[in-house]
């Protein structure tokens, strides 16, 4: 197995690939879509690309409001709910032996019936004929294939659609199949029911935790599209991202830990997408804050440095050294990146920006470099109050705080890249990579406080302690020179403190007692899913198992609270009432909110 023989396998058959609807189900390589819009007749917009989470801030017309529900990873069968207008149906789909089958089925409408248009569609440029005989819609490609859509109601004219492709309206008044085979309801109804079946039997494999495996798989199986411009399959965070920045866009650590969630089941996705971040590495050999299309990036900062632990886990479970072989040395170079461009001469590490050429373009997030405000976006935790009138060292590009979240994460990442040497005979990579960790690791001793019981940042203007705590300090547990007594004041009078991090939803992203608390806006007191698995992780490592379990459970109540009530996983939650929806400032189908549930998983809670 190689990459371009991986792609091989994953670049083909039906799914939903298409990023800008989730009611678009495509046929690769050919890149040929049966493309559903809606036209509820009390709205004037004809519904043209549903997707998942859209707000009403962001719509001159109400949003359409897309419940997903269970599907599977590769497209053989999938169900959603859509609600708009006075409209409400479902969808529900199977691929099998080739063929794409859709069950569009009304459940409300307005005292007209709604119109469901189909459109034939070539994606991405690709060649084919498309046409339109008899009310029949027909594609054919140069290799000889040939497809024609089959639909169960009899079509009438609807002009006014703003179709720019061959297309079919039918009214909604009763269930309607779509197939590129002819198809009976009721052998509708027991393809369905098999692809069904089969997705049941695959969850209830996870026995007490079939709803979160399913809340996790939805949402990262939703994200999962196309991207033409590399020729690739990869799940951005979401597909309101993706249209926002022009076609797709990989955030760093975003994207590895999408590929530790499908890992679960999913081996082929966890590869692409650990190896689609890894190839956005920049000139200077350091995988960017965010590669998108256009060859747009990050170029003067990085993200939190959790690629090679996300990637000894896929190993672990799956093997294959075609793969470790296919990103060490990139991952290599950026652990020898970060020490190289983000240490102080005292041995400390801080986030940063380096000046560059990156075009300037419209985005907040590439025109702030070389200031505070680009080494935040670094961390990751864009605006965390830890980073607050906090001091840009122009010369060295760094911000003049020692992190320990940054030094936590980067001793992980030297352990998780010494196994990743040993496993490839890496030698002489192997002793450098040690001869960091141990640096860092006794550096990283110097900044515990006695008299709180917790490793605090230092801010180097007068080399104080910091002591606004989020969730990465606990990130000092990957240290193996943490002491079992450091470990016990920092569970007893911070992790279990109710005036710190515990409660009925954890963990904050800043201390209950912090004056940024309040705000719950982003990093400001909100509960991020990647913090409490990182957390979780330390605390194994560190041998705190108990607490690890006890942080499981309370994830998995969390992500539950909203994909029960809602069927949202969002990108973060309130601190306090575990709510999403509270703000505009957490989407509501974000991929790596499913990491409550993958701790939770690997907790067996």
């Amino acid at each position: 197995m190689d990459y371009q023989e991986l792609k091989k396998i994953t670049n083909t058959g039906w799914n939903t690939w298409d990023t800008s609807s989730v009611l678009s189900h495509v046929l690769l390589p050919y890149g040929f879509a049966i493309h559903l819009c809606l036209k509820d007749h009390k709205v004037e917009k004809v519904l043209r690309n549903p997707l998942i989470g859209r707000m009403k801030e962001e719509c001159r017309y109400d949003p359409e409001i897309i419940t997903p529900m269970e599907r599977s990873w590769d497209g053989s069968y999938t169900k959603l709910k859509v609600e708009y207008g006075e409209t409400v149906l479902e969808v529900e789909t199977t691929a099998q032996d080739g063929e794409q089958y859709l069950l569009v089925t009304p459940k409300a409408c307005g005292m007209q019936a709604p119109a469901l248009i189909v459109e034939a569609c070539l994606l991405w440029g690709r060649e084919g004929t498309l046409s339109k005989k008899q009310g029949t819609l027909f594609a054919e490609f140069p290799d000889g294939k040939t497809i024609q859509l089959s639909i169960s109601k009899k079509s009438y004219a609807l002009p006014n659609t703003y179709s720019l492709s061959p297309y079919v309206a039918v009214d909604l008044d009763e269930p309607v199949i779509i197939s590129t085979a002819p198809c009976t309801m009721e052998e509708m109804q027991e393809r369905l029911e098999n692809a069904r079946g089969q997705l049941e039997a695959c969850a209830n494999a996870y026995g007490k935790n079939s709803e979160i495996y399913t809340a996790m798989k939805s949402c990262l199986a939703w994200n999962s599209i196309y991207d033409p411009e590399g020729d690739r399959i990869i799940s951005p965070v979401s597909r309101l991202w993706n249209i926002d920045w022009g076609g797709y866009v990989l955030f760093h650590w975003d994207s590895f830990f999408a590929a530790l969630m499908a890992s679960v089941d999913e081996p082929k996705l966890a590869w692409l997408n650990a190896i689609a971040i890894v190839h956005e590495a920049t000139e200077e050999g350091f995988i960017p804050n965010f590669g998108a299309s256009f060859d747009y990036k990050t170029r003067d900062r990085s993200q939190p440095p959790v690629g090679s632990m996300v990637v000894m886990e896929i190993y672990k479970h799956w093997g294959g050294k075609w793969f470790l072989e296919e990103v060490y040395e990139p991952l290599l170079k950026q652990n020898e990146w970060f020490y190289e461009k983000r240490q102080t001469p005292e041995g400390y590490l801080c986030w940063g920006s380096n000046p560059c050429q990156t075009p300037n373009r419209r985005r907040f997030e590439t025109k702030s470099q070389a200031c505070r405000q680009a080494a935040a976006f670094e961390s990751g935790l864009d605006n965390s109050p830890m980073y607050d009138n906090m001091e840009y060292n122009q010369e060295t590009g760094l911000l003049m705080l020692a992190d320990v979240g940054l030094m936590g994460l980067f001793i992980k990442d030297c352990r998780c890249m010494e196994e990743m040497a040993k496993e490839l005979g890496k030698t002489d990579d192997l002793l450098v990579l040690q001869k960091r960790r141990e640096r860092v690791e006794t550096v990283l001793s110097t900044m515990y406080c006695e008299e709180d019981g917790m490793f605090y940042n230092i801010d180097l203007r007068d080399h104080t302690f910091s002591r606004r705590v989020s969730p990465t300090n606990f990130y000092a547990l990957y240290s193996s020179k943490v002491t079992e007594e450091q470990k016990q004041r920092m569970m007893d009078d911070w992790f279990y403190n109710e005036e710190k991090f515990w409660g009925t939803y954890i963990m904050p992203s800043i201390s209950r007692d912090d004056p940024a608390y309040p705000d719950q806006d982003y990093w400001r007191g909100r509960i991020w899913a990647p913090m409490n698995l990182l957390v979780y992780q330390a605390l194994l490592d560190s041998g705190r198992k108990e607490d690890a379990v006890v942080l499981a459970q309370k994830s998995k109540e969390l992500i539950l609270k909203e994909w029960r009530e809602h069927g949202h996983v969002h990108e973060n939650y309130n601190g306090t009432t575990g709510e999403g929806c509270d703000s505009l400032n957490s989407d509501r189908f974000y991929h790596w909110g499913g990491l409550l549930s993958y701790l939770a998983m690997d907790a067996d809670v």
